[in-house]
């Protein structure tokens, strides 16, 4: 009897413990208002109010769920079960067996250790040895996240009120959580974001914030991206990507575009490391190469050159708003800049977001409005932690007139190409210029042309243009972004921005000359008495003028 009262009065002190800190039985308060505001909910509302508005929302069709508005016209194929599970997954029906919580551990560790040795070191396996945890060690913040996950628990139903959670096992994530045994074949789930969601509800909620905060005030692009909160959903719905039918190359994108329907693409399987998840390495599957080199950028500038040569000094495991006072980080992490707001850190990374995924002449027309005003002073203060606002200001301010630089560039050959196109005199536009694939639709130097091609579609000068456009303007402004100078002066950026321009300005010449010359010849030929001689002198111009073309392309 005296036993059972101390684990009443244990108990009862953890609940309380828990209360004061997260508002007894409230969501903290660093989940955005835009988000309550946008599911319809108080900030008072219970996790269990919360996850259940969170949830419908997520697995919503119609607000970005599922295989998006051009669903008729593609079909998954085997690898997309794993990169959006919870439309696509269905159990394996090879393993036929109902197993214990303890049985799906021991048949893993002999089918693939290596999913048991990961688990076995995440904080998952051992929740008490945290639990153990003195002040000084700096895991010790997350005895406050697992009493975060109780509370939620304990509101949704999935854990006794009067119980503390164990652990964290296979079952919990691949069946149900709470679960003691489950059918291979007919319960097994793989996780999507809702799952962990039901544990780690704050993240989560930050995380979809994104949907609510990002709300362009000109309608730059669509509400909520670009963000990892509708990634899949941006993945989906373009055109090109539904239209095409290589799936395995399409597919290739979704192995990015998946932070909407996982977590894991952070957060690695089966450790879900935040040290791991913190480093810049871990943004780097995603954020590289030729359309968003960002960590090429970070990695070649300053900053990261002190994170390569002193990062091993540095104590990862303290909380992220600590690394700088109590971890030793003496320059900024992708996770350090973006996951920052107004002094907050969380899983909300477009909150300063100003420029978006690329360049335009909409934001760049409208950056002294109060929206993108007010996202440049929380970069002022993200800036602060670090440098002088003097500095931080005169650099965001180069930041921008460099990109609207290079935005300049890139529209003058809009212009050049829109017009070659809009007069019809692109290669093969009269006469062998295919359509693109349903839902794709025409246009001049279009995204399409980076990823099919039939026919004169799309011509050698609009490849040049939508390189100029999708691979060379935005690595011009993640270069000034990231202070990156070789990004965006000589290597990238700039110097490859006048070298498509410079073939785009040849080209429109070249095409417009041959267009004149042909149009003189179909004149003389249609006059009847010209003389045999001056139509033989200009057929030879015309031949002339093409050999020099062969040969210039020949030699380019």
């Amino acid at each position: 009897m005296v036993e059972r009262e101390r684990y009443a009065v244990r108990v009862g002190l953890v609940a309380l413990v828990t209360a004061l800190i997260f508002g007894f039985g409230h969501a903290r308060a660093d989940i955005p208002d835009e988000l309550y505001e946008s599911l319809g909910l108080s900030r008072t509302a219970s996790p269990e109010q919360l996850f259940n508005a969170l949830e419908k929302r997520y697995h919503d069709p119609e607000q970005g769920a599922g295989k998006g508005a051009f669903a008729e016209h593609w079909e998954p194929i085997p690898m997309s079960k794993y990169l959006n599970p919870h439309t696509f997954y269905t159990p394996p029906d090879a393993v036929d067996v109902v197993a214990s919580r303890g049985e799906c551990v021991e048949c893993h560790e002999a089918v693939t250790p290596g999913w048991v040795h990961a688990w076995r070191k995440s904080v998952h396996a051992d929740i008490n040895g945290i639990r153990s945890l003195r002040k000084t060690d700096p895991r010790y913040y997350k005895r406050e996240i697992i009493a975060e996950v109780e509370t939620n628990l304990h509101s949704l139903g999935k854990l006794p009120r009067d119980q503390q959670l164990a652990e964290v096992s296979c079952i919990d994530c691949h069946v149900g959580i709470g679960a003691e045994q489950g059918d291979h074949a007919k319960d097994l789930r793989l996780p999507d974001a809702a799952v962990c969601g039901t544990c780690h509800l704050r993240q989560w909620a930050e995380r979809e914030s994104e949907r609510d905060t990002l709300n362009w005030p000109q309608d730059q692009w669509p509400k909520g991206r670009p963000s990892h909160a509708l990634d899949y959903r941006a993945n989906v719905e373009t055109a090109i990507w539904a239209a095409m039918e290589q799936r395995e190359v399409a597919e290739g994108c979704t192995f990015c575009h998946n932070n909407q329907t996982k977590c894991d693409t952070c957060h690695t399987r089966h450790e879900f490391s935040v040290v791991e998840a913190r480093k810049p390495e871990a943004c780097a599957t995603c954020h590289n190469g030729v359309d968003h080199n960002e960590f090429e950028m970070y990695m070649l500038s300053k900053h990261g050159t002190v994170y390569q040569t002193r990062g091993d000094t540095w104590d990862w495991e303290v909380r992220l708003e600590d690394a700088v006072a109590k971890g030793g980080m003496n320059a900024p992490t992708c996770a350090y800049c973006h996951m920052e707001y107004e002094g907050e850190f969380g899983h909300n990374l477009v909150r300063k977001v100003r420029w978006a995924f690329n360049p335009t002449p909409a934001i760049a027309d409208n950056l002294d409005h109060e929206w993108f005003s007010d996202r440049q002073e929380a970069w002022v203060e993200t800036c602060g932690n670090c440098h002088s606002q003097r500095f931080a200001r005169a650099y965001l301010e180069f930041i921008d007139k460099g990109t609207i630089d290079g935005l300049a560039v890139e529209q003058a050959a809009k212009e050049i190409v829109t017009g070659l196109y809009d007069d019809g005199l692109l290669r093969g536009q009269q006469d062998n210029r295919p359509a693109p694939p349903v839902p794709e639709k025409d246009a001049p130097g279009a995204f399409f042309g980076l990823f099919w091609a039939k026919g004169n579609n799309p011509s050698a000068v609009e490849y040049e243009y939508a390189e100029m456009w999708e691979h060379h303007l935005i690595k011009h402004y993640k270069g000034l972004a990231h202070v990156s100078p070789g990004g965006y002066t000589y290597s990238e950026g700039w110097s490859q921005l006048i070298k498509s321009y410079a073939r785009i300005q040849d080209a429109n010449t070249q095409i417009r000359e041959m267009a004149s010359l042909k149009a003189r010849v179909a004149e003389l030929s249609g006059g009847g008495g010209r003389e045999m001689a001056g139509l033989i002198g200009l057929a030879m111009i015309v031949g002339g003028f093409v050999l020099v073309m062969y040969w210039r392309r020949r030699t380019a």
